[in-house]
C-alpha cells in the first residue's frame, strides 16, 4: 500500500486549547513500528475533559490526539515478523518501555509519571490515532481474525462490523482488572460502579468468564438493562451509604471479589467499605478507578479475613490475548449490546467529544472514523 505524502490528522497545539484539523507528513515504517490505516478510533467517554485540561493529564503538545484503535496495515518496519500489509488489527495504546517494563504511557492521553516515560511521549511514540494514519509499536498490534469475527454467520463467521470490534478496546479495561484477582467461573462479583462505559463492560466480561454479578450503581434504568442481561446478574442501587449498601448487599450472600472502577466524583462515598465488608473469608478486591486521595478501608476486616487488594492499571499482553480469545470463540456476543451511536469525521470533533461524553452506557460507542 502506497503511503499517501500528508494525511489529516486532529492536533491540539497548546495545552488546554482547542483542536485543529491539520495536514501533516504521514509517518514512514521504521524498525519496530507499523504504519496504521485507522478505519475506527474509539472516543472515550471523558475525552473532552482530557483536552480541555480539567482533568490535567499530563501531555506534550503540539501532539495528535487519540487513543487505541482498528485499523488495517498500511506499511511495517524491517524487522516485523507477524505483521503484513492489509492486516486487520486491534491497537492497543498502552505503550511500554522495551528495555524498561515499567515505563508505560497511554499513547495520545497521558505521559506517565517517570522520565522513562516521558521520553516514550515525547519522542517516538508522540503521535496517537485521531488520525488518518498512525506510526505504532510491532508488539501494540494485535492481529485480528477477520475471517472469522466479520464473515457472516451463514459461512461459520460471527457477523460483526469492523466498528463493532471496538468494544474489544474497552472490555480489556476490566478483563484486565477481573483477570489480576484471578476470577473463576461459578464464583460472584460485586461490581461498582457497573453503570459507567468501563463498569458495564465489566459485567459482560465477567459473565463471560463464567461468574454471578451484583452490579451496583446509583442510575436504574441503566441497572435494569445489566439485569436483562441474563440470570445471573443481580443488582445493588447504590447510595453511598454504608450501612444502606452493606444492608442491600448481604441479601445476596458473601461474595468472593469485588472489581471497583469507580471516578475521582465518588472519593467520598462509602460503598468501597460495603463491598469489601461482603466479602468471604480471603476475598479479592480489584481497584482500577480514578481515585486521587486515600481510602479509609475496614483495616481490621481486611487482615482478620485475609483479603487481598490488587491494584491495577490496565492490562498486560497475555490479557489481550485471552481476551480475544474469547471473542474469537463466540463468548461475548457483541451484536447483543454494541451499539454504534456516532461516526464522525476529524472535523465534527467537538460534537463527537459531546456525544461520547453522554453516551457512558452499555455497549455504546462514539467513534472518529478519518
Amino acid at each position: 500500500m502506497a503511503l499517501p505524502p500528508t494525511h489529516k490528522a486532529l492536533v491540539q497545539e497548546v495545552y488546554g486549547e482547542p483542536l485543529k484539523v491539520k495536514e501533516i507528513p504521514t509517518p514512514k515504517p521504521t524498525p519496530g513500528a507499523a504504519i496504521l490505516k485507522i478505519l475506527h478510533a474509539p472516543i472515550i467517554s471523558y475525552m473532552r475533559d482530557v483536552y480541555n485540561g480539567k482533568r490535567k493529564y499530563a501531555y506534550p503538545t503540539p501532539l495528535v490526539t487519540g487513543t487505541s484503535a482498528i485499523g488495517r496495515v498500511a506499511a511495517v518496519g524491517s524487522d516485523a515478523t507477524t505483521l503484513k500489509e492489509g492486516d486487520l488489527v486491534c491497537f492497543d495504546s498502552t505503550i511500554h518501555g522495551r528495555d524498561d517494563p515499567q515505563a508505560i504511557m497511554l499513547m495520545g492521553i497521558a505521559e506517565g509519571g517517570t522520565d522513562a516515560s516521558r521520553s516514550l511521549m515525547r519522542g517516538e511514540w508522540r503521535d496517537a490515532t485521531f488520525a488518518q494514519y498512525a506510526k505504532v509499536p510491532l508488539e501494540n498490534c494485535y492481529i485480528l481474525d477477520e475471517e472469522r469475527l466479520c464473515s457472516p454467520t451463514a459461512n461459520g463467521g460471527l457477523g460483526y462490523s469492523t466498528a463493532q470490534l471496538c468494544w474489544i478496546l474497552q472490555g480489556l479495561v476490566p478483563y484486565g482488572g477481573l483477570r489480576s484477582i484471578q476470577l473463576q467461573a461459578g464464583e460472584t462479583v460485586i461490581i461498582s460502579p457497573a453503570t459507567g462505559g468501563f463498569g458495564s463492560a465489566a459485567v459482560v466480561v465477567a459473565l463471560a468468564m463464567g461468574a454471578r454479578v451484583i452490579a451496583m450503581g446509583r442510575n436504574i434504568e441503566k441497572l435494569n438493562k445489566l439485569k436483562a442481561l441474563g440470570p445471573r446478574v443481580e443488582t445493588v442501587p447504590l447510595t453511598g451509604v454504608l450501612e444502606t449498601d452493606l444492608a442491600a448487599l448481604k441479601k445476596f450472600g458473601k461474595a468472593d471479589a469485588f472489581f471497583d472502577i469507580s471516578p475521582r466524583e465518588a472519593q467520598s462515598s462509602e460503598h468501597f467499605k460495603a463491598a469489601i465488608l461482603s466479602l468471604r473469608h480471603e476475598g479479592r478486591f480489584s481497584y482500577m478507578g480514578g481515585l486521587v486521595e486515600d481510602l479509609p478501608l475496614p483495616i481490621r476486616f481486611i487482615m482478620r479475613f485475609d483479603i487481598a487488594i490488587k491494584g491495577k492499571w490496565m492490562y498486560g499482553r497475555a490479557d489481550i490475548l485471552n481476551f480475544l480469545g474469547l471473542i474469537n470463540m463466540g463468548a461475548i456476543d457483541l451484536h447483543a449490546f454494541v451499539n454504534v451511536v456516532g461516526r464522525f469525521p476529524l472535523e465534527d470533533w467537538q460534537k463527537a467529544f459531546d456525544v461520547a461524553a453522554d453516551q457512558g452506557k452499555l455497549g455504546h460507542l462514539a467513534l472518529f472514523e478519518p
